[in-house]
């Protein structure tokens, strides 16, 4: 399927400073918003706590539920699904006053007493602060290991360079496991691994690792910045979401790179910033068919795929869409300043 012309010729290189400006004020907005909040909102799966499901046997007032949680001493937040008459609620309890062996029993006693309706838990779920610690540097781990192995693939695949960039991935992944066992902070430990790769990278002269890491890096920090100004929860659900983002965003950078590889044989005497430019015009209408059929899949479960999904349809909405945006605008012109700083 082709909805774009095969001659088409929009000049996305001329246009790259206007998108590394965008970028940067993007991941600019990210990262103030992330230290005015104190960084990122963590549910209970990273920040522990106790998560509760209740369903009432009579339609009950949003303010009448947080008056309950009131009553039996406890803070939390409270959040209704469905219309405003439903009568299912989350609640969620923070992890200083989720101690008590059988919560959930003290809970819907509580509800049901002052809400005079019968209080059905769907569900509960409690996680100790320890264990929300652990799951919280877990996934910081996975995101980052993630990212440098698929930067090894990337640097082989495309500049066969796999014995440099493998001993590079494998020293770094040692240093990282080496200084998280001796307990440095997993989040500065991720920032610096990052800084370090992205040197490494440029000092190798492994540039389309490092166009596809600057793309990736970029996808991530925009993410996370706009669940942080939206004040949205980081779970398990969402750190999975941000790991197909990665896959996603990926994909669309090895298709543009690909076909990049591919003309730089074909009109090697041609300069390389018209063949980054010809080359996204080739790939753009697989780019936009695939990107846009995905977005409205996932739109369609950002709009009716109901509570469960809302933060998790959301996350891919933001991730995709700047993912597709990255791959065109950030990843190819790396390419480019490469050769300029040559």
């Amino acid at each position: 399927m082709q909805i774009i012309k095969p001659d088409v010729n929009i000049n996305f290189v001329g246009h790259r400073k206007v998108a590394y400006v965008f970028s940067i004020a993007l991941i600019l907005a990210s990262i103030v918003s992330l230290i005015m909040h104190g960084g990122p909102k963590y549910g209970i799966d990273f920040a522990g706590g106790a998560e509760v499901l209740a369903e009432f046997s009579a339609p009950v007032a949003i303010e009448k539920v947080k008056s309950a949680l009131a009553g039996m001493g406890m803070q939390g937040s409270v959040q209704q699904y469905g219309e405003d008459d439903a009568n299912l609620y989350r609640i969620l309890i923070g992890a200083d006053q989720a101690d008590n062996t059988e919560l959930d029993k003290v809970i819907q006693k509580g509800l049901q007493d002052a809400t005079q309706t019968i209080v059905t838990l769907e569900s509960f779920e409690m996680v100790g602060p320890q264990i929300g610690e652990d799951l919280r540097e877990q996934a910081l781990l996975a995101i980052f290991f993630s990212l440098l192995f698929i930067t090894v693939y990337i640097s082989g695949r495309f500049e066969l360079k796999w014995l440099i960039s493998a001993a590079m991935a494998s020293i770094l992944a040692l240093i990282v496991y080496t200084l998280h066992v001796v307990h440095v902070s997993v989040p500065i430990l991720m920032v610096v691994a990052l800084a370090v790769s992205i040197a490494l990278f440029y000092f190798l002269n492994l540039k389309y690792g490092m166009g596809a890491i600057l793309a990736l890096v970029h996808d991530v920090t925009i993410t996370v910045g706009v669940f942080s100004l939206f004040g949205k929860e980081f779970t398990l659900p969402i750190i999975a979401a941000i790991l197909t983002i990665i896959g996603y965003s990926l994909n669309d950078t090895i298709i543009v790179f690909d076909r990049i590889r591919e003309n730089l044989r074909k009109h090697h005497k041609r300069p390389l910033n018209e063949i980054v430019n010809k080359s996204i015009n080739e790939t753009l209408s697989r780019t936009l068919v695939t990107s846009g059929t995905t977005l409205v899949v996932v739109a369609a479960l950002f709009i009716y795929g109901g509570g469960i999904i809302h933060d998790f349809a959301f996350a891919l909405l933001i991730g995709i869409g700047v993912g597709t945006y990255s791959s065109i605008y950030i990843a190819s012109p790396v390419l480019l300043a490469w050769q300029r700083k040559k």
